[in-house]
């Protein structure tokens, strides 16, 4: 499953036809979205896709899945080579393991940084990380659980943003794609708030300084297009970034630059947009 060329930037890049996921086009978007930022990271990362867990927390293994990306293959070593897209084995994989409780909880919904989690693969030997449960949700539930590994650290304040860090507003009224989204944004770096209404985002663009809008263009109450013009209408620094399921048909003739990405759209395109846009950011600065 996982390819000796160096990482790739989504999930497109892998072949998947003898998975049991199947093709990523057939995914739900919370789990291709999940699946694009793991193989983007270069930590270690691994992604278990499963069903709905009991009330206890106790895990179904044998319908679940597991994905990773190359950092993870590595670290865990051959034993794993059957890992990816496959069934998760009788023996749940190393950090799922390792996290204990807070795995059950991330299965409730609730994230959580086990710090100094001693990890043991195999002949590899064991290793402390801190150990980063992040639940996807889908519809009513979680679907999955990510996990990352990084260096173990001594805990300490998380760190203030540093100056010039580009603060995205994302607007979408789909929850679970807003929360992937945010969470992608900051992965990346950048600072980032979800809304779900266009009166939210307008409440948050009056009491917030943002570099960028990040909305969708079919949303309540009022089209991201209509959000967009009024915000920048106020705010004319704002840059514009939207994301529409039906082209650009909506937004050949607006009077103000914008970029757009095609639903649904890759990783990479959404950091070249963005790309872009702290280009042109600097260029203005």
């Amino acid at each position: 499953m996982l390819p000796s060329s160096k990482s790739a930037l989504a999930t497109s890049a892998y072949d998947w036809s003898t998975s049991a996921l199947g093709d990523p086009a057939g995914w739900p978007q919370p789990l291709r979205l999940a699946a694009d930022l793991m193989f983007n990271m270069p930590l270690p990362m691994l992604l278990q896709w499963g069903p709905k867990q009991s009330r206890s927390g106790a895990q179904s293994v044998a319908q679940s899945v597991v994905i990773c990306n190359e950092a993870y293959g590595l670290l865990a070593g051959p034993g794993f080579a059957r890992g990816p897209g496959g069934s998760v084995p009788a023996v749940l994989p190393p950090p799922v393991a390792a996290a204990g409780e807070s795995a059950a909880r991330a299965w409730h919904g609730e994230a959580a940084c086990v710090p100094g989690t001693a990890v043991h693969f195999g002949a590899g030997g064991q290793e402390r990380y801190d150990l980063h449960l992040t639940p996807i949700p889908f519809e009513d539930t979680v679907g999955g659980v990510l996990y990352a590994l990084a260096p173990a650290s001594a805990s300490a304040p998380r760190a203030a943003a540093e100056p010039g860090t580009l603060s995205i507003l994302v607007v979408e009224d789909n929850l679970d794609s807003q929360y992937l989204v945010c969470e992608m944004l900051k992965a990346f770096g950048y600072e980032a708030d979800g809304v779900a209404h266009p009166d939210d985002a307008l409440a948050h663009l009056a009491a917030t300084r943002y570099h960028i809008l990040f909305t969708d263009v079919s949303l309540p109450g009022m089209s991201g297009v209509d959000l967009a013009r009024k915000a920048i209408s106020t705010y004319p620094h704002l840059k514009v970034i939207f994301a529409s399921g039906y082209g650009d048909t909506l937004l050949r003739h607006l009077d103000f630059p914008y970029q757009s990405l095609q639903k649904p759209y890759e990783l990479d395109q959404l950091q070249g947009a963005l790309g872009q846009v702290a280009d042109q950011l600097r260029v203005q600065a």
